[in-house]
């Protein structure tokens, strides 16, 4: 995990739609890999953070349990952490994908 996170992390940071930069990847103790985003547009202060990660995580968890890209990670029962800050890098909030939720 830590040779894929190096290689994603040649290419960081990237933006992923208008709203959204995905900073790093980082490999993590107890099978745990995870992506590192900041929401650009985005202040801690004034947004409705329960209502963002109700929002986003469903999506999530479907991209992880359907996408080609990710099936390294199912088949090899990854944990995968969804780390979202704010623009002034404040934490918003962590959307962790355990196998159970995937397969």
């Amino acid at each position: 995990m830590m040779q894929t996170a190096s290689e994603i992390n040649k290419s960081c940071p990237i933006m992923i739609d208008s709203e959204t930069r995905l900073d790093n990847t980082i490999a993590l103790p107890s099978n745990v890999f995870q992506y590192n985003y900041t929401l650009i547009n985005i202040e801690k202060e004034t947004v409705d953070i329960i209502m963002l990660k109700n929002y986003l995580e469903p999506n999530i968890i479907n991209f992880v349990r359907t996408n080609p890209d990710m099936k390294f990670q199912r088949d090899n029962k990854v944990t995968i952490n969804y780390y979202y800050q704010d623009k002034d890098k404040n934490h918003l909030f962590t959307i962790s994908v355990t196998p159970e939720q995937y397969e």
